[in-house]
């Protein structure tokens, strides 16, 4: 029997963890000058302002090339220029340190290739949450067969679509704001307005297609272009793919 002091029994959850995607920006540093992270910052932000004003950004320290790097000094300077510093990845374990004392997290994620290239797949088992096993796979992987996400509906702003494991095929329009997203190529057989995301996982062999270009972002395995004021004439409302040659984004039209 419940007791007067005890009030009502309490059913409504405060709270609720769940997973989530989302795009974010990574800022790759290779130096550890802090002035000169601040000028090439400021050119490559001069073209892209209101697209980036208060975006959360990744830092990764990859290229850092075993420099020091003083994240109270970085944060700072991304604070000034409208960024949000959301952790670090690819890090020492010293600077995963200085980062976490910094504030920022430390993101374990990465490439789906590059976490089959080390040899094991973990799996979890449903009632022993906490017991995993593991398995040697192939360091020579073939990616698995995966069936295309289809989409027929105009994807609305606000809205984001994702591609998990495979590739994404839109029927209809991408409206401005609205963002689609894939693991692997995108095709859009309709004007294309939002933001287009593919290889988000790290493939730089994703390519995206569009019946006509007048995409406010596109980006291959990371690497991305804004198009914030006027497309150029020669892609715009075009038939377009866009795809990695290295580490450059090539946009053009078919």
């Amino acid at each position: 029997m419940q007791s007067e002091v005890d009030g009502p029994a309490k059913t409504d959850i405060a709270v609720d963890l769940k997973g989530s995607v989302f795009t974010l920006p990574v800022l790759q540093i290779r130096t550890g000058s802090i002035d000169e992270i601040e000028s090439e910052l400021t050119q490559r932000l001069s073209a892209a302002l209101a697209f980036f004003k208060h975006a959360p950004v990744v830092i990764d320290l990859e290229k850092l090339s075993g420099e020091g790097l003083d994240f109270g000094a970085l944060l700072k300077l991304l604070a000034r220029r409208d960024l949000v510093s959301v952790g670090v990845k690819n890090g020492t374990a010293q600077q995963n340190a200085l980062a976490v004392g910094a504030g920022l997290a430390v993101l374990k994620g990465g490439p789906l290739q590059d976490i089959l290239a080390e040899g094991k797949v973990t799996e979890y088992t449903g009632a022993q949450k906490s017991t995993e096993k593991t398995r040697p796979v192939s360091k020579k992987t073939e990616p698995l067969p995966t069936a295309a996400k289809i989409v027929t509906q105009p994807v609305r702003s606000g809205q984001q679509v994702y591609a998990r494991g495979g590739d994404l095929i839109v029927m209809a329009a991408v409206n401005p704001g609205a963002e689609i997203v894939a693991d692997g190529n995108i095709h859009v057989y309709a004007p294309m307005k939002g933001r287009a995301l593919a290889g988000v996982l790290g493939d730089t062999t994703a390519r995206i297609f569009c019946q006509s270009m007048q995409a406010e972002l596109i980006a291959i395995a990371g690497n991305f272009r804004v198009f914030e004021d006027q497309m150029p004439a020669d892609i715009r409302a075009k038939h377009t793919q866009a795809y990695l040659d290295g580490e450059q984004l090539v946009v053009e039209a078919l």
